[in-house]
């Protein structure tokens, strides 16, 4: 059962809640991009100020983007994408998103004095889906490097001690360098890859993580009463983002595997089994305001609640703080030189 955000009605969803959400496999799904059974046709409302592109329902001809506050309209084609295989349900409800924007607007320091009026006049919280992909995949990496262990050795220094010069033996710490080869192996389970580039990653990042085991499969009641963006990161450019994420933690893997104190590495060479994909809708509240002519966005996670948003700030009210520290510091110094 889910609960429209906006007029409260409930809406029973379809299919069993013991359903599995089917991994695919990457490689037959690239070599077959346009696969009846992979794909569906849809409308498509775009926005021509930050190029975002959205779901539209049947019927829909114009709207307003949560990402930059613009008008967006139909498109008056239609477009074939990958349908998606699973969503992470809101948990965090509308009235909550719209309380932590109110509580963020409040606690801002340096901001200017009638931000929070225009900002909660105009910033309409909206529940959105976004499109992301997750990645599964066995890697084995080859590598070569160097192990550095720590040593430290005398050496004799000559200096001047009172008008004579002395020898002393002073401790010196440097590395030793012994070649090493070796292999790890990592399996990697949904690394996760935002599939729309409207919305900062910075803004997503900072808004926290999607636990992904609580994905359920796709239906489309889910959607109801919410809007959902449409991806433009292709399977493949998604699965290259998520190789340059799987190759940190694997450098990292291999520096552990070589051990000591200081690791080199020479060469490596991972080979990728066994990659399977998902395209799933995760969860944000999104509010766009503009002040003073910029876009500012607030996002909340739609799974934790957890919030960022971006803010202007008040050149005045930071010019009188530090006016102030300087008057604060100047009187400190002038007390201490009259007590000193």
């Amino acid at each position: 059962m889910v609960r429209c955000a906006y007029c409260g009605h409930e809406q029973q969803i379809t299919g069993s809640p013991w359903q599995v959400v089917v991994e695919r496999d990457l490689a037959a799904a690239l070599a077959k991009a346009a696969d009846e059974h992979l794909t569906e046709d849809r409308r498509v409302l775009k926005c021509q100020t930050c190029a975002a592109s959205f779901d539209a329902a049947e019927g829909q001809g114009a709207g307003q983007c949560p990402f930059c506050g613009s008008a967006i309209v139909a498109d008056p084609a239609r477009t074939r994408r990958i349908r998606p295989d699973g969503v992470v349900p809101f948990a965090i409800p509308r009235e909550k998103a719209q309380d932590s924007l109110r509580q963020w607007l409040a606690g801002l320091w340096f901001a200017p004095s009638d931000l929070s009026r225009k900002a909660e006049a105009e910033a309409r919280i909206q529940g959105l889906y976004l499109p992301f992909w997750t990645y599964d995949c066995d890697t084995s990496t080859e590598y070569q490097g160097a192990r550095g262990i720590r040593v430290v050795r005398h050496v004799p220094v000559t200096r001047q001690v009172q008008g004579k010069l002395v020898t002393q033996m002073q401790p010196v710490t440097e590395l030793r360098w012994t070649p090493v080869t070796g292999r790890v192996a990592r399996r990697f389970d949904d690394v996760l890859v935002p599939a729309a580039r409207a919305l900062p990653l910075a803004d997503l990042g900072r808004a926290g993580v999607w636990n992904t085991q609580t994905v359920r499969p796709y239906a489309p009641d889910w959607l109801a009463g919410f809007r959902s963006a449409l991806y433009d990161v292709a399977l493949a450019d998604g699965f290259a983002a998520a190789q340059g994420i799987m190759r940190g933690i694997i450098e990292a893997d291999i520096r552990r595997d070589i051990g000591g104190d200081a690791q080199r590495i020479t060469a490596s060479r991972t080979s990728w089994r066994d990659a399977t994909f998902k395209h799933v809708l995760l969860p944000v509240w999104v509010a766009a305001y503009r002040y003073r002519g910029r876009t500012f966005r607030f996002v909340v996670n739609g799974q934790t609640g957890q919030a960022h948003g971006e803010r202007p700030w008040s050149v005045g009210k930071i010019a009188l703080a530090l006016l102030g520290a300087l008057a604060v510091a100047g009187l400190i110094a002038l007390i201490a030189g009259q007590t000193g």
